[in-house]
Formats: structure tokens, sequence, C-alpha cells
């Protein structure tokens, strides 16, 4: 047993960085066959790391740590003052503004784990986003919020801004309790999207990743369908329409914790970066993930939806890229300027 109760544990959470801390159980958690539904229907889309080997590791935490007896969840707050981009600028979703927030949340954890062992000697694993763990399901479980309809975790009175964060223990310890579902009747956030990308599900709704604009410009490598591109509008990097519309994130905090670099990047300048620029002004951002040929196909779509003409002739430039990944979607936003001049 430890020597370490639930509320210490919360309150060292604190002084570590982390506004939202909960304690789960380390048992299986029943949503796994959730899980096991979205991917066969296909919603994952090509994010493989979601349906190959690694799928059937989330079923269980003992998978990645034998003795595991309980997770501990943090969540940390990234909501910065935020403004509409202006035109001719790209929108970054604004959890990638700053520095890559895995290093961040490791390093809080890491300061975690260490104050804990004065109080307790125990086996432990941190896991941070990329790990194969349900983590919104065990945030949900330790009381850190509910998953809404646009299937973020909402804490109620600070929103949903938030990114999450796990520390799988040893330690046996009671677990804190899932608050009820606040949703309501609201479809804010389902009718906002402008790629329909939330769907039915069997008790509340999920999203289709193939039909999702983070989706897009994060995850996908190839050809984005053009039948989704219009809807992307000036999206360069994620999007964050489906929590702007919350009612839960009208009131939510803002931090000062995270850097503001990548806020809203001119499409000119992003367009003119050569690889090596791309790769240094981005590295250790979330912003590198989409690696140089996503990054400009994205902003080739941005600015054939800006209806700008003096996107022209960058977008003439792309369209003789090399990357004929690239040199297509030029060609397409191209023809969109072409049409919104008429």
């Amino acid at each position: 047993m430890a020597d370490v109760s639930p509320e210490i544990i919360k309150n060292i959470a604190r002084e570590c960085g982390f506004e939202l801390a909960g304690i789960a159980s380390a048992d299986a958690p029943a949503d796994f066959a959730r899980f096991e539904s979205w991917t066969a229907q296909g919603h994952a889309g090509e994010m493989r790391y979601l349906t190959d080997r690694r799928a059937d590791v989330r079923r269980d935490v003992r998978n990645l740590l034998p003795s595991a007896r309980s997770v501990i969840c943090v969540g940390k707050l990234y909501n910065q003052h935020s403004e509409p981009a202006p035109p001719g600028h790209a929108v970054i979703s604004r959890y990638a503004w700053g520095r890559d927030y895995h290093e961040i949340l490791r390093a809080g954890l890491e300061r975690l784990v260490e104050k804990l062992q004065e109080h307790a000697a125990f086996d432990w694993k941190i896991c941070v986003d990329t790990a194969p763990l349900l983590e919104r399901t065990f945030a949900r479980l330790a009381g850190l919020g509910w998953i809404g309809k646009n299937t973020c975790l909402i804490n109620e009175p600070l929103g949903s801004w938030f990114f999450l964060g796990e520390l799988i223990t040893s330690l046996e310890l009671a677990p804190d309790a899932p608050p009820p579902d606040r949703c309501g009747t609201c479809t804010r956030c389902i009718d906002a999207c402008p790629t329909q990308a939330f769907v039915p599900a069997a008790d509340s709704w999920a999203i289709d990743s193939r039909r999702c604009i983070a989706y897009f410009t994060i995850e996908l490598r190839g050809a984005i369908p053009e039948e989704f591109r219009a809807g992307m509008g000036p999206h360069v990097f994620g999007c964050d329409l489906c929590q702007d519309v919350c009612p839960w994130n009208s009131r939510a905090p803002v931090t000062d914790s995270f850097e503001d670099l990548h806020r809203a990047p001119a499409l000119e300048e992003c367009a003119r970066l050569s690889e090596q620029e791309f790769q240094d002004a981005f590295r250790h951002t979330a912003l590198a993930r989409p690696k140089y040929s996503g990054f400009l196909r994205n902003v080739a779509i941005a600015m054939g939806n800006s209806g700008l003409e003096r996107f022209r002739e960058p977008l003439e430039r792309l369209a003789r890229n090399p990357d004929p990944i690239v040199a297509e979607h030029a060609c397409w936003a191209l023809d969109r300027l072409k049409e919104s001049s008429r």
C-alpha cells in the first residue's frame, strides 16, 4: 500500500503545473469495445497506429505496465487569447502555437514521479498522447470531465482546452468517479463542422476522421479528397471550430504557460519556405508532423480558399513544385481562385 493519499497526489500534480488531476483504476475499461467499433467502421482513416498491432494493446494498461493498479490522469490548460486570423493568414490550431506539448507534459510528469517517490516506492510508466492508451476514457474515469459530442474531454468549470497525460503506477489508490455528461441537447459543435465529420454513434456521437479537417491537415499523407478542400477554408494545421463554439468554453480560463510562436503566419511566407527553413522553423513543434510536403499542400488549399488574387503568383510557383502532391493541390487552388474571381 502507498503512504500517499489521492489528495496529496492531486496537490503535487498542481505543483507540477497541471490544472486537472484525478485517479482511475487500472482495470480494463469497458470503452475498448467502443474503440473497436469505431476502428471497424473505418473512422480512423489511414492512422494505422490506431489499427495495427498496437490497437489491442489499448485493451489493458497492464500491457504497458504489468504491475499497474492505478492511473493518475492529468490535464494541462493550453488555452490562450485568440482572435480570428486576418485574411491571407494561416489558421493554426492553438495547441500547436508553441513548443511541442509532448515535451512539456512529459517534463511535468517526470517531476510528479520524483515528488511522489519521496512518499512511496512504486513502478511507473509515463504516457503522453503517443502511447497506445485510451487516454480520454481514463481521464473521464478519473473525474477530469466527460467526453462531449465533439469527442473532446470537457471539464465543467474549465472547458476542453487541455492536453492530457497519464502516469500508470503500481500504487493502489482509491479511484475518482466520472462526472455526468452535460452536453444535453446542444449540437453547436456538430452544426459548426464545415465537413460534417461528426456521425451518430451508439449512445452519442463519433468523429469520422476521413471527413475531419484536423485529420486532413495533420495525419493524412498524400492527396486530400477534393470534395472536402473548399470546406477547409484557411486551416493549415488542425481545426478548433468544434471547441470554439462549445458553450462550456465560453468562460474557459487562459494561460500564459505556452509560447505564442506560430499563431497565424502569413500564407505567402509559408509558401516561400524551403525544406530546410521549414525544419528549422518548426523543429520541436507539432507543426513538423505533416512534413514539408503536407505543409505546402495545406498552404496551397488555404490560398485557394482565400479568394485573394495576390496568391496567384505563389500558387503558380507551387504548381511547378517537383512534389506531385504539392503541384496538384496548387493547381486546384489556382482553379478555385479563378472561380472566385468570376
